[in-house]
């Protein structure tokens, strides 16, 4: 558990270390907010149970929100709850008496994608 404290103190001092360099260089190849960006997303893909709040906070971070791998996160994200809200719904439309093929068409899923989701509903919710 010491072992696990110390490392994860070297984790943080070398990131923080890491954002202030490169903060600070002026004559780089890369744009700073490039290479900003790389760090951020390192960051979030090696401390993959801390909150976006969380790595802000230790590291001094206030643009996170803007690094590409968030945007990208967060259309992901967005996409996911579209098409979970799809499959929500998929239940209720049976209830009311449509097709697998109309509800597939109103929702944009394939025939299959309903045709699942009714093989998963029980008999009394449909």
């Amino acid at each position: 558990m010491v072992r696990c404290r110390q490392v994860w103190g070297r984790f943080i001092n070398t990131a923080r270390e890491l954002i202030n360099r490169t903060q600070q260089a002026v004559n780089l190849q890369l744009p700073q907010k490039q290479l900003l960006e790389l760090i951020e997303t390192i960051l979030i893909y090696k401390l993959p149970n801390i909150s976006r709040e969380e790595i802000e906070a230790m590291f001094g971070l206030s643009e996170l929100k803007k690094t590409r791998v968030y945007q990208e996160g967060k259309q992901e994200g967005k996409q996911e709850g579209r098409l979970e809200a799809k499959l929500e719904a998929v239940p209720k439309l049976l209830a009311l008496g449509l097709t697998p093929e109309q509800i597939a068409q109103a929702l944009d899923l394939t025939i299959s994608q309903v045709q699942q989701i009714a093989q998963q509903t029980p008999p009394n919710e449909q």
